[in-house]
């Protein structure tokens, strides 16, 4: 199977570090245009330098900046976007504590960017790819959003579970228009600082048995992350819609 995006546009979202990046370069490295952005100026410089990759600093949960990139991008193409993927997300510097601690701050921080966001940036795309009848939305969810954050986050948890659902939804209402809605739930990846400190966190044991877990009994990388999102924009996967394919090594 040979997967090239030759004349395609592509936007990335969180596209400054880890799983966003690779998808990026996945993208870019296969003869796709892609249009990337994140929030951290610092981690977008790396994107910056690959061929291939334009790269602007967005902040996502300001719906107006999200919806003006997505038009400033198409405007670039010359059109509709061919894919959109969403991978900015994470759960913001948080860890898990008691419901009774959560603020409502450290909820809608979550939530703004991880689901809201989903939400802005697939209904900024979707009126020109309705117009040309084609297109692809891939949204990186977790498989915290299918059972449980391993970190205990309830809001993090909550909103991978809606992202997962907001793709369903949408491949129902985009499907007839050529528009294929899906999601990525990767497991435990070892992608930027945030989870080299949860890794850390675990200890040895607790290292040893989240891996005792995994059938593939290793960690997976934004690599891999990566190859199935170049699938699902592909044209092999012209009839999978409303899915959410777990890439996760084996639960």
């Amino acid at each position: 199977m040979i997967l090239r995006f030759d004349g395609r546009a592509i936007a990335v979202t969180g596209a400054g570090q880890g799983i966003g990046r690779a998808i990026a370069r996945g993208f870019a490295e296969r003869g796709g245009r892609v249009f990337a952005c994140d929030i951290d100026p610092d981690a977008l410089a790396a994107a910056r330098r690959l061929p291939g990759i334009v790269a602007d600093v967005v902040d996502l949960t300001d719906r107006a900046a999200a919806v003006s990139w997505i038009r400033k991008a198409e405007e670039a193409a010359g059109g509709a976007l061919d894919v959109l993927v969403h991978a900015a997300g994470g759960v913001c510097g948080q860890a898990g504590r008691p419901i009774e601690q959560v603020t409502p701050g450290d909820w809608d921080a979550i939530v703004a960017i991880n689901l809201t966001a989903a939400f802005t940036v697939a209904q900024a795309a979707a009126p020109a790819m309705k117009a040309r009848r084609r297109g692809r939305i891939i949204l990186i969810s977790s498989g915290a959003g299918l059972g449980v954050s391993k970190t205990g986050i309830q809001a993090y948890a909550a909103a991978k579970a809606g992202e997962i659902g907001l793709a369903r939804q949408l491949a129902h209402e985009l499907g007839p228009h050529g528009i294929t809605v899906n999601s990525v739930a990767p497991g435990f990846i070892l992608s930027n600082p945030s989870t080299m400190r949860q890794w850390a966190a675990y200890g040895e044991a607790g290292q040893r048995a989240l891996l005792g877990g995994i059938a593939a009994r290793r960690l997976g990388t934004p690599e891999d992350i990566a190859h199935a999102v170049l699938f699902l924009a592909s044209d092999y996967a012209a009839y999978i819609n409303g899915q959410t394919l777990s890439v996760d090594g084996g639960k």
